[in-house]
């Protein structure tokens, strides 16, 4: 079944919270479908939605929470990205504020540039105002669930639990498993990215509406899943988040190792001895506060 989701003040939620009322219950296995504003709430280039609460919504405009009869804190929640189909505008912004990169770049002083994208759905192509084109690989930003702790969160940072991950493989037909923190399993998406590189090193990728993101969300008993991990045609990821990016890559490393044991039925030094030959260590950004690392293990990598 695929229940539909209108873009509405009462769907759109600005911050995380166990607290938040659902605005849709679905049964494991149902499909949800909706459209997105873009992360800065934007509903045309420079027009913000309103209302907004200056407080609550200062974060990615996120659809949802959407809770599953049933669902259990402790167990698994997983999430087939089935469509995504990008809006008509996107931005990406680049230098002109301090952080630690920028910083580095000699990037922080000065104006802020500003790249508006005409987005085309049809044909997967964007184009800056200088007439440059890139192909189209979107994919929604924020993925996740709400801290089990009350209170307000953040969505800025990436979590366990998942959030604001801006892993840019993490497209249509891939499926993103996640821990669910809380009973219910409050899920909510946004932040679409028409195209963005490994790291989004400018601290933005092409930020945009989403015209229609469609997911398949279930609710499993995988054993021992701590942070989020995920399939895609081509390979199994696992994600390390910290503030530090060596603790990020050593995170990945670990899960990915628990998951060459799980998949491949590996000792821990043979999958290390292994993953050092055909595992890859990727940024998946630098922007967030907590720097993100996905490892890759190719489907094909190992021939048993």
């Amino acid at each position: 079944m695929t229940q539909e989701i209108p873009l509405e003040r009462r769907t759109l939620h600005g911050h995380f919270s166990r607290d938040l009322t659902p605005v849709l219950t679905i049964e494991s296995g149902d499909t949800v479908a909706f459209s997105c504003l873009d992360s800065g709430w934007h509903v045309a280039p420079g027009k913000k939605f309103e209302p907004r609460d200056e407080k609550l919504d200062e974060g990615h405009a996120l659809v949802g929470p959407i809770e599953v009869r049933g669902a259990r804190a402790g167990q698994t929640r997983a999430v087939r990205i089935d469509e995504v189909r990008v809006g008509p505008f996107g931005a990406t912004v680049a230098g002109g504020w301090s952080t630690p990169l920028n910083d580095r770049l000699g990037m922080s002083d000065g104006e802020t540039l500003v790249l508006h994208w005409s987005l085309d759905a049809e044909r997967g192509i964007g184009r800056d105002p200088h007439g440059r084109e890139v192909e189209l690989r979107p994919f929604p930003g924020v993925l996740g669930m709400p801290p089990p702790e009350p209170g307000v969160h953040a969505t800025a940072p990436p979590r366990r639990w998942g959030g604001n991950i801006d892993c840019k493989e993490l497209v249509a037909g891939t499926t993103l498993f996640l821990p669910i923190p809380v009973d219910g399993a409050l899920f909510s998406a946004g932040d679409g990215h028409a195209r963005q590189g490994d790291g989004e090193v400018s601290q933005t990728a092409i930020e945009c509406p989403l015209d229609r993101l469609e997911l398949t969300l279930s609710v499993e008993d995988r054993p021992d899943l701590n942070t989020p991990i995920a399939w895609t045609p081509d390979a199994w990821l696992t994600f390390g988040f910290d503030e530090d990016l060596d603790e990020a890559a050593a995170a990945a490393t670990d899960v990915m190792l628990e998951l060459m044991r799980r998949e491949l039925d590996l000792e821990r030094a043979d999958a290390l001895a292994l993953a050092s030959v055909v595992v890859d260590l990727r940024v998946t950004q630098l922007v967030n506060g907590v720097r993100g690392v996905h490892a890759v293990l190719r489907h094909d990598a190992i021939r048993m």
